[in-house]
């Protein structure tokens, strides 16, 4: 297996594939908090079973808005270790360590003769 690299994220935007990641400084009151699914939130769902997710920590809370589903947002309140991981094991992205702050994950998106759709691997 390769070793993938770490992105250390005490920056302003990052991507980890067809994810967006950009610093900000709320979110917005539409968004609900989300319970996690096997102790990860599922940042991009793959159909593949690549996801890219982020492991359940405390002092992590994950957001989300029921009508879209290429928005979600993150919280990290405390100095905690979360990563924002791609489950591939070769070939796959490197991992983003995320340091406390508030975090936009935007998903890629393509157009279609029908409209944008989210890109889907």
């Amino acid at each position: 297996m390769v070793e993938q690299k770490e992105v250390h994220a005490f920056f302003d935007q990052v991507a980890q594939g067809d994810v967006w990641v950009k610093r900000v400084s709320q979110i917005p009151t539409n968004f609900k908090l989300v319970a996690p699914v096997d102790n990860k939130y599922i940042v991009a769902h793959s159909e593949s079973g690549h996801h890219h997710v982020i492991n359940v920590a405390p002092g992590v809370e994950y957001y989300q808005d029921d009508t879209d589903e290429m928005d979600s947002y993150l919280q990290v309140i405390d100095e905690v270790e979360v990563r924002l991981e791609h489950l591939k094991s070769v070939g796959g992205h490197a991992t983003i360590a995320l340091s406390p702050g508030i975090f936009r994950l935007r998903r890629g998106r393509e157009r279609t003769p029908t409209g944008w759709v989210r890109v889907r691997d």
